[in-house]
């Protein structure tokens, strides 16, 4: 496996290790880490080189190898196999060992998935220790004796310290290793029984050979299996979440069954579920700032107009460069509503100041056009300069950062076509409307007063006033 690596051209220098120790559990793992070349030297992208290795690594006998390019910052989770974790816990153990094989499965027929395994290794011989409790009872020796006589052969019970001037020392009681090594040297224990007498564990107990996990993986206090994949380029993570669910529907597992993601996987489906409230909040905050800043309910929805073509030119961009919609892409049209905004700032601004000096609105928002077209353009070329190495991924890490920089560049370019002719339209309709709603409300207050307010009249003379209502 290391000859195949270091024959690749875009590899610079990797390191192996095997057994168990670090990240690795397991006796039969190992790990191999791989630096590559800087980018401006390969001509491959680092999951492509991954996908050329891949068949290779595969054709050599004897072992499996699982590839993954680590993210720049992983998220929670585990160390495993493969990048994304999907986790299964019961406290069943056979209930979990049964179907997760069965769940294992199911996944590796999913169409994008790739590197599909579990940390459950059910293969590995074990001795079973069966005790039979009738005839253990008969001869006076209770469970917790065979259980104390077993950890005092094969465990690492410490029976007394030997105390020196400088240090100390912890003594240990086992068997010689020849006998651990050795099933039959069970037979050979002996437990005291109540009445004081020596009894052979084959005489209370029956010895049989069977398989097991080689090691058994708690999450939470409970034992679980974790089910690690890859996705072949081109797959969103949010796709997978969804395919992984349905499978788990379809196979109709016990209720006792808990499932669920970890780390990356985890992380994006619990930001689904918070992100669009983040975006509505920051749009609803930035409404209720600009309705204070101009004491109007209308104007910040003229402000708020060109929003929906930056965010359109944002995805739009995105499919054209088959990038998903992720947390870096998100927070690119975060920062869109605080970019985009302040073109219509600058003519609103301007044409409500010209309105108070008894400019028409058509004129108002004329004459602002022309001033603010300059500052506009300024402005938007230097926000959208500054995002395009971030667009083109430069540095290292760049490819995550792409969508953000994408998202950036796109919906400025759209926006910036859009918002200079529809502002100026959305501001006319609006004023208008708020000019209708202003002449409508004083006519019924009008109404209302001569309906509710007393009238007086006097007639000729006479000193009479009549009162009517």
């Amino acid at each position: 496996m290391n000859r195949v690596i270091g024959a690749d051209t875009n590899v610079l220098n990797f390191t192996s290790s095997i057994g168990a120790g670090g990240s690795t559990v397991a006796a039969n793992g190992g790990r191999v880490f791989i630096r590559l070349k800087p980018r401006k030297e390969r001509r491959l992208h680092v999951d492509e080189i991954i996908q050329r290795l891949r068949p290779k690594l595969a054709a050599i006998p004897g072992i499996k190898v699982y590839l993954q390019n680590p993210p720049a910052i992983r998220i929670g989770g585990m160390l495993t196999k493969s990048l994304y974790q999907y986790t299964l816990q019961s406290t069943d153990m056979e209930e979990l060992y049964r179907w997760a094989p069965i769940i294992e499965g199911r996944m590796a027929q999913l169409s994008g998935f790739q590197d599909v395994s579990s940390d459950l290794l059910i293969r590995t011989p074990q001795v079973n220790v069966e005790i039979d409790r009738d005839r253990a009872h008969a001869l006076g020796v209770t469970a917790e004796q065979i259980e104390s006589a077993l950890y005092d052969a094969y465990g690492s019970r410490q029976i007394s310290t030997i105390y020196t001037p400088a240090n100390e020392y912890w003594v240990v009681m086992e068997l010689e290793p020849k006998f651990q090594q050795d099933v039959e040297a069970l037979s050979q224990l002996y437990i005291r029984s109540a009445s004081g007498k020596l009894v052979q564990l084959s005489a209370v107990a029956r010895v049989t050979r069977g398989v097991g996990p080689m090691t058994v993986s708690h999450l939470g206090q409970l034992p679980s299996v974790t089910i690690s994949f890859n996705l072949a380029p081109g797959v969103a993570l949010g796709t997978a979440v969804e395919k992984v669910q349905e499978t788990m529907r379809e196979a109709h597992a016990p209720a006792t069954l808990h499932s669920s993601f970890q780390g990356s996987a985890q992380v994006f489906q619990a930001s689904l579920q918070g992100l669009g409230v983040l975006l509505i909040m920051s749009i609803l905050v930035i409404y209720i700032i600009l309705g204070i800043l101009y004491e109007s309910f209308i104007h910040p929805l003229t402000i708020l107009s060109g929003l929906p073509s930056a965010g359109f030119g944002a995805l739009m961009t995105l499919m054209l460069f088959r990038i998903d919609l992720n947390l870096y892409a998100f927070v690119g049209l975060i920062m869109l509503v605080g970019i985009v905004k302040k073109n219509a700032i600058m003519m609103i601004d301007f044409a409500l100041d010209a309105q108070k000096q008894g400019r028409s609105p058509s004129e108002a928002i004329y004459q602002g056009c022309l001033l603010r077209f300059r500052p506009i353009m300024m402005t938007t070329m230097a926000a959208l300069m500054s995002a395009l190495p971030i667009a083109f991924g430069y540095g290292a890490g760049g490819e995550s950062r792409r969508p953000l920089g994408l998202c950036v560049v796109g919906g400025l370019m759209v926006s910036q076509l859009l918002t200079l002719y529809i502002t100026p339209v959305i501001y006319l309709y609006l004023e208008s409307f708020q000019g209708r709603v202003a002449r409508l409300l004083p006519r019924r207050r009008a109404g209302s007063s001569e309906r509710g307010a007393p009238a007086s009249a006097y007639r000729g003379d006479s000193g009479i006033r009549d009162t009517a209502r």
